[in-house]
């Protein structure tokens, strides 16, 4: 759709928002688009990046469309939001957000649900519903996994946007450059991920979620099963004997 410019570029498929005149606002529209490309993305793609154009990266839901609409609608467009959000947890690659400018409200739930984000020092974050009476519920979900309870409550009460660096200190984004180094950041972040083997990147994201919301024995339960099943793996074989020999690894295709 021409809100959503989708680019693949050999191992990379880049996700850009593209509403510029909405301030990248996730529509029903937009949503359902990002959801059709994260289910469509070719077999070739190891890493996805959303990213924006235009000054701001997602100033969130477009509040026109939510005018004196019945309540269908309105679960809905929530509905749709959620099965975007855990559709970048589902998706076998890693996602990373690349932030230059302003996520606020869903914009900022985006970039709490990627795997990774990396921000330009322009870049800020906010979850501002309480202040036009529509509390950010659902941003809230992965903002508090991501940030802890105080932070996010704080952001959640008042409303106040935070900066990159604040951002950066408390864990929303990986990293923080100058607006004029933030494709180079990004490149960087992407080749090191393209060094390793696709099918255990997959195998770690998955186990990652699968694990981190569950008590202590419970994870160790999960994590010792799906290590014994990678240690057997063929690339974990072959990555170990490149080590062993000082050589780099060669993983199956």
């Amino acid at each position: 759709m021409d809100d959503l410019a989708v680019q693949h570029d050999s191992r990379v498929t880049r996700l850009c928002l593209d509403r510029p005149d909405r301030r990248n606002a996730l529509g029903h529209e937009l949503m359902q688009a990002l959801l059709a490309a994260l289910d469509e993305l070719p077999a070739s793609t190891e890493v996805v990046v959303i990213e924006a154009n235009g000054p701001v990266f997602s100033a969130g839901h477009d509040l026109s469309e939510m005018v004196a609409q019945d309540a269908h609608f309105y679960d809905d467009l929530f509905d749709v939001c959620t099965r975007l959000m855990l559709a970048i947890h589902a998706t076998p690659q890693p996602v990373i957000a690349k932030v230059h400018g302003g996520a606020t409200a869903a914009g900022c739930q985006l970039v709490a649900s990627c795997d990774l984000a990396v921000a330009s020092d322009t870049a800020w974050f906010a979850t501002p519903g309480v202040k036009i009476g529509l509390f950010c519920s659902t941003p809230m979900v992965p903002l508090t996994r991501v940030i802890g309870r105080r932070r996010a409550m704080r952001m959640l009460l008042t409303g106040e946007p935070i900066d990159a660096r604040t951002a950066l200190d408390w864990g929303l984004v990986n990293d923080v450059v100058p607006a004029n180094e933030l494709d180079a950041a990004v490149d960087a972040l992407i080749a090191q991920i393209l060094r390793f083997s696709p099918r255990v990147i997959a195998l770690g994201k998955r186990t990652f979620y699968d694990q981190i919301d569950v008590d202590e024995h419970a994870a160790y339960d999960r994590t010792k099963v799906v290590m014994a099943g990678n240690a057997a793996d063929a690339d974990a074989q072959e990555g170990i004997r490149a080590f062993l020999e000082k050589r780099e690894p060669h993983w199956d295709e």
